[in-house]
């Protein structure tokens, strides 16, 4: 299986269009986030399905229970096959309850990559960010998720304390010498995937290359030397 999703992190559709265009060969799983969801919409999605693409739909979800459960029924019903809730509770509950039987499945956000421990405070936390990290966790557990997100220096603990059957997805990896932009908690895709990472989100290394393509196969030679 190959483990990365581009995130098409973009401005306009024509531009997602062309990444997709050019890592098509090697690439089946695309990240559809806020950005590109805000000017294209579920239409962008429906093509990328259209296409034989599977789709992450990454819109952290946070809202009333009834909201989320309305909201989340019918990206159930388009055929995505992941999609971002925040791990609070009534939340995820929600959220689990308006998937039903489909085949979407749930990944809880535990701490946003571009948190950092400094950050904290100004966000009213008095705990540590480990402590944070360790309560969305346990939260998400009991909600009946079916992963998380997570930074690559969180993973390898997680994937021991949630076994083998959990997806645990994440964003912040960074080939070494690659530049880290604003993620703050990050590791090479082969270190996160030696640690227990089910997929790698891979944005800017890819999809500001002047070879797509190529940037891809070199990742994927480093998972897989």
């Amino acid at each position: 299986m190959n483990p990365i999703i581009i995130a098409l992190d973009c401005e306009t559709a024509a531009e997602a269009r062309g990444i997709v265009e050019a890592t098509a060969e090697e690439i089946t799983f695309y990240k559809v986030g806020l950005e590109l969801y805000t000017v294209a919409g579920m239409a962008f999605v429906d093509e990328l399905l259209g296409r034989g693409k599977q789709v992450f739909l990454d819109l952290k979800f946070h809202d009333i229970g009834e909201t989320v459960k309305r909201a989340v029924r019918q990206v159930a019903r388009s055929g995505v096959s992941l999609l971002t809730v925040h791990a609070e509770p009534g939340v995820m509950r929600a959220a689990v309850e308006g998937r039903g039987d489909s085949g979407l499945q749930l990944l809880g956000v535990t701490v946003l990559t571009s948190i950092a421990e400094s950050d904290l405070p100004a966000m009213g936390y008095t705990c540590s960010l480990g402590e944070l990290f360790a309560l969305r966790v346990r939260n998400a557990m009991e909600a009946g998720v079916d992963g998380l997100v997570c930074s690559p220096l969180e993973v390898g603990a997680l994937r021991a304390q949630v076994g083998p059957g959990k997806i645990l997805v994440t964003p912040g990896v960074r080939s070494a010498g690659a530049e880290v932009g604003d993620q703050k908690r990050v590791a090479t895709p082969a270190a996160a995937m030696a640690a227990g990472a089910s997929y790698l989100v891979v944005g800017r290394q890819v999809t500001r290359a002047a070879d797509p393509g190529a940037a891809v196969r070199q990742i994927l030679r480093e998972i897989n030397p």
